[in-house]
């Protein structure tokens, strides 16, 4: 099964095979540091004001949206 980069897998298929030991959790770490990387990032998003946005292209209301993501949704 080929996953574009960036992008997680919302299923696994049926004949995956669980990762176990130090495999498994490398990639839980992984997991947790996006999800850690992704709230921090949406909370200093919230924090933005009206200028600061405009310079990286986002109004409000579109940032108001992306901050409140849950940390799990990329």
């Amino acid at each position: 099964m080929k996953i574009a980069a960036g992008t997680a897998p919302t299923s696994l298929p049926r004949n995956a095979t669980p990762l176990t030991g130090a495999a498994g959790l490398a990639v839980l770490r992984r997991l947790v540091v996006r999800w850690m990387a992704r709230r921090r990032d949406r909370q200093a998003l919230a924090r933005l004001d009206s200028h600061l946005l405009r310079d990286i292209g986002l109004d409000a209301g579109r940032a108001a949206d992306e901050a409140a993501r849950p940390f799990w949704k990329p």
